[in-house]
C-alpha cells in the first residue's frame, strides 16, 4: 500500500493552568465517561489518511497517555506518543522532527496540528485542511466572529473597534507543508518567536499565505470548567 505523506499532530503538551486548581491536565479530564483527549484522537484514527497520528505530551504524563490509547482505542498502531515543547511551536518542531527522524519527511509532507482539548472537531473539517494544506501549503480553520472585536493597547481604554466582517475567531487545526514552516520558524529571530500565540503567525510574519478553513461553533476548545459542561451537551446532543 502506497504511503500516507499526512500526519495528525495532536497538541497535548498544556498543564491547563486555566481550568483552576486541578490534579491532572485538562485533556486527561473526562466527558462522556472517555478522557477529553481519547474522544480527539478518535476522530483523527478513523480517518485512513493520515499515516501516523502523533500525540505531544508532557514528559510525565507520557506513559498515562499511551496507557489511555490502548484501552480506549482499538487497532493504535499508528499512534505515536513522544515529548512536547516548552511552547507551542516548539512542541510542533518536535513532532517535524520525529517525522525526520523516522525517514518520512519529504517536501510535500503534511502535517494537521489539532488542540487535544477541541475533541469535537469533524470529519470535514480534517479532510479540508489535508485538502488545502496540500494545494495551498498552509491553512487555518476560522469562524466569523459574532461578537465585535474590541482593541485596548493599554488594558485600559478602547483603542481601535475593528470592522467585525473581516474578524474570525481561530480555531484548530492549522495544516502546514512541514518542511516549508520549519524552514520559516528557523528563520525568526528570538524577538519574532516571543510574540507567536500560534504555527500560523510564523507565516504571516514571513508573508507566507494562509488559506481559510470554515470551521464549526461546535468545535469548541475546552479551557475553563463551564466548557466541560457545554462540552457534556455537545455529547448528549450527537
Amino acid at each position: 500500500m502506497e504511503r500516507s505523506n499526512v500526519f495528525g499532530v495532536v497538541l497535548a503538551g498544556g498543564i491547563g493552568t486555566r481550568m483552576g486548581n486541578v490534579e491532572k491536565p485538562k485533556q486527561f479530564m473526562e466527558i462522556g465517561g472517555k478522557p477529553i483527549i481519547v474522544h480527539t484522537i478518535e476522530k483523527f484514527a478513523v480517518n485512513s489518511e493520515f499515516e501516523k497520528i502523533l500525540v505531544l505530551s508532557p514528559k510525565q504524563w507520557i506513559k498515562h497517555t499511551q496507557d489511555l490509547i490502548k484501552k480506549n482505542i482499538p487497532n493504535y498502531d499508528n499512534i505515536v506518543v513522544i515529548e512536547g515543547g516548552a511552547s507551542r511551536n516548539e512542541t510542533i518542531m518536535n513532532a517535524i522532527a520525529y517525522i525526520e527522524k523516522e525517514g518520512l519527511l519529504d517536501d510535500e509532507t503534511i502535517i494537521v496540528t489539532h488542540d487535544s482539548v477541541r475533541p469535537f472537531v469533524t470529519h470535514r473539517i480534517l479532510e479540508e485542511n489535508i485538502r488545502y494544506a496540500k494545494e495551498f501549503g498552509a491553512c487555518d480553520t476560522v469562524i466569523p466572529a459574532t461578537d465585535t472585536i474590541v482593541e485596548s493597547t493599554d488594558h485600559k481604554l478602547i483603542t481601535n473597534i475593528p470592522d467585525r466582517s473581516v474578524m474570525y475567531q481561530g480555531q484548530t487545526p492549522q495544516s502546514f507543508k512541514a518542511k516549508r514552516l520549519r524552514e520559516l520558524y528557523e528563520s525568526l529571530t528570538p524577538s519574532e518567536k516571543t510574540i507567536l500565540t500560534d504555527a500560523c503567525k510564523i507565516l504571516v510574519i514571513k508573508g507566507d499565505s494562509v488559506h481559510l478553513v470554515e470551521g464549526e461553533v461546535s468545535n469548541i476548545k475546552i479551557t475553563y470548567p463551564y466548557d466541560l459542561k457545554v462540552a457534556e451537551s455537545l455529547l448528549g446532543g450527537m
